[in-house]
């Protein structure tokens, strides 16, 4: 198994870490601050740097075997690797904060639209929900006032805990239809953003945040699109 360091600090950007497994995937090592392509979350990019000075650039990562595998992509050229090798993992940082970004402003857009999500994608600088929802499709200007007025305020946002049979017994807490929250751990992470009396958005996720919604800065809903009878897409993008 390895250590996922980026589940209890979304905000680590390198780890020393010990490569454990090789095979045609990739590479796992004993701890990794890489976070793997799921729940609608693109997969880090970055580099291994070994001991020896020599640099492994990663290209993807990937789950792998088991509910803690993760495999990192080498590109191609890359240096030699065998079981046992040191160094130190260190994610693209800049790339790994838009889509920090994007994923907690995509939690907000799921507060505003009170629907169950069918599907959904997190983009560097962009991103999507898709609604299961018939009878109407929202304004993008109004949806656009009321993330950036959800992200002005600067609401915390906090990671905690809970076992699987609270997860079970608490179906609402999945908010996605298609993509369920990893568990077989005995516990699930839950993301809550904070709100006065109670929190805006609370759902189980395992994908990386910002730690307050004024950190995603301005947004806007570039478009709204009938994907359906019943689905409604919302895609929005970086204002600036």
């Amino acid at each position: 198994m390895t250590a996922l360091l980026f589940r209890d600090d979304s905000y680590l950007t390198h780890c020393d870490a010990v490569i454990t497994a090789i095979d045609e995937r990739g590479f796992q090592t004993d701890r990794t601050v890489f976070y793997p392509l799921g729940g609608g979350q693109p997969g880090d990019i970055g580099r291994f740097v070994l001991e020896n000075g020599e640099t492994v650039e990663i290209t993807d990562t990937v789950k792998g075997d088991g509910p803690e595998g993760v495999i990192h992509k080498p590109g191609h050229g890359s240096a030699a690797l065998k079981i046992g090798l040191h160094g130190k993992l260190e994610i693209d940082w800049a790339r790994r904060h838009r889509l920090m970004r994007m994923h907690t402003c995509l939690h907000l857009l799921s507060a505003l639209v009170p629907f169950p999500v069918t599907g959904g994608q997190v983009g560097d600088g962009k991103g999507r929900l898709d609604f299961d929802m018939a009878d109407s499709i929202p304004d993008k200007e109004t949806l656009t006032a009321k993330l950036n007025e959800l992200i002005q305020a600067d609401h915390k946002v906090t990671a905690r805990w809970i076992t699987d049979e609270e997860l079970l017994g608490n179906p609402e807490l999945v908010k996605t239809m298609a993509v369920k929250p990893p568990m077989g751990l005995g516990r699930v992470r839950l993301i809550e953003v904070a709100g006065v009396d109670r929190p805006l958005d609370l759902q189980a996720c395992g994908g990386t945040h910002v730690a307050r919604t004024g950190e995603i800065g301005p947004v806007t809903v570039r478009k709204v699109e009938n994907k359906g009878r019943q689905n409604r897409r919302v895609n929005i993008e970086f204002a600036a």
